[in-house]
């Protein structure tokens, strides 16, 4: 089950050890209930649960709320999940161009699909519009083509609803599915103290936190679409509309080649928070951040004027995924990500920790569930 804030309050596959919860309210003045939302959605997953197979065909492996999850299917491991673009669809109705959308859809799904250890394999897409376009819809198909050639996948099948009476613009969500042996399923239980966190660098925001993103420059100060910071290379929309970049084929070699390898993380909703989604009762240490290539993070923290705490709770702040491996395989993995023109490097460490909090000693931060806050030990020893 997944919630985003306000960027998607939908369900497919994220949210912490223990009971399911939302995001605290982040977004509150956007207009957007998480408190009203959390307590729905703890009543939704109770119904759901009750349609499970305990055994034999059909049954579930993982509890809910991980990334994606896996059926038993016949012997084999069918792998499921769930996302869409959320309110980027807004930038990318803003600015008429479309064809770079889907690639965000592809990536939302399959970049989840990996972190169970799953192959995916294709995709079905719902399309909602206000209007059929058939411009657009062609445009919307360019980046959906695009990310399934990178994600190596298909696209088997979809829909296109015109619901003007619901609909303002558009919507893109996918469903993706994938093979994964029942040996091979990951989920974070064989993390252990010492293991190795390795951050890959993200391309820019990605597909979340866009609601803040927006508020910050169109709703607080008016920018147009087309306005250009000197600190960008790029007009304010293009930025924004930047796709999401896909991580299958890393993900693929590092988990046929690499042994040990305990946890794969996607970096999107609740940023750095995802690790602490692992199964087991284990803590992380960042202490070794990645750097941003790209200012917009710095631009919509000074525009909107929101802490740190927030910002990490929100945004991916330039670490887009992170591979959990044994320490005597973190060379290895780097080397295949770099081959595959990633920048990546080791950012931290699992620590023992039953309460599952992840540190950033350099920011002052503690994180616990899905909220960041200032750590009053840091900031006294460092401050």
């Amino acid at each position: 089950m997944e919630t985003k804030g306000a960027d998607v309050l939908a369900f497919s596959g994220t949210a912490q050890n223990g009971p399911m919860t939302i995001r605290r309210d982040v977004y509150k003045d956007t207009g957007v209930d998480t408190a009203e939302a959390d307590e729905g959605l703890k009543s939704l997953v109770r119904r759901i649960e009750e349609t499970w197979p305990r055994q034999g065909l059909g049954r579930v492996l993982l509890r809910t709320g991980y990334f994606a999850n896996v059926i038993e299917m016949d012997g084999v491991g069918v792998a499921l999940c769930t996302d869409g673009v959320g309110s980027k669809a807004i930038i990318a109705e803003r600015m008429r161009k479309y064809d770079t959308i889907g690639i965000d859809c592809i990536a939302m799904n399959v970049n989840d699909m990996i972190c169970v250890g799953a192959r995916p394999l294709s995709l079905v897409d719902y399309i909602a519009v206000q209007q059929a376009d058939a411009a657009m819809l062609d445009a919307i198909g360019v980046g959906l083509t695009a990310g399934a050639l990178k994600a190596g996948i298909s696209i088997s099948g979809g829909e296109i609803a015109q619901l003007k009476d619901i609909i303002n613009g558009f919507d893109l969500v996918g469903m993706a599915v994938g093979r994964v042996d029942l040996d091979k399923v990951l989920s974070g239980k064989h993390v252990a103290e010492g293991d190795i966190v390795i951050g890959v660098r993200s391309s820019g925001v990605h597909s979340n936190g866009l609601t803040l993103a927006r508020r910050a420059f169109f709703d607080n100060h008016k920018f147009s679409i087309d306005h250009k910071f000197n600190d960008l290379d790029t007009t304010l929309g293009e930025e924004l509309l930047r796709p999401t970049d896909i991580y299958v084929p890393e993900a693929m070699e590092i988990l046929e080649s690499v042994k040990g390898v305990k946890a794969l993380i996607n970096i999107t909703s609740d940023g750095l928070l995802n690790l602490a989604r692992v199964e087991a009762a284990i803590g992380f240490e960042i202490d070794r951040l990645i750097d941003p290539q790209r200012p917009i993070f710095d631009l919509i923290q000074r525009h909107a004027a929101v802490p740190d705490s927030e910002m990490f709770e929100v945004f991916n702040m330039g670490i887009g995924f992170c591979y959990v491996v044994a320490p005597s395989v973190a060379d290895q993995t780097i080397s295949i990500l770099k081959k595959h023109a990633r920048y990546a490097q080791r950012i931290g460490h699992a620590i023992a920790d039953q309460e599952k909090r992840v540190r950033i000693p350099h920011r002052k931060l503690v994180g616990r569930h899905k909220t960041f806050t200032v750590d009053e030990r840091t900031a006294r020893r460092v401050g």
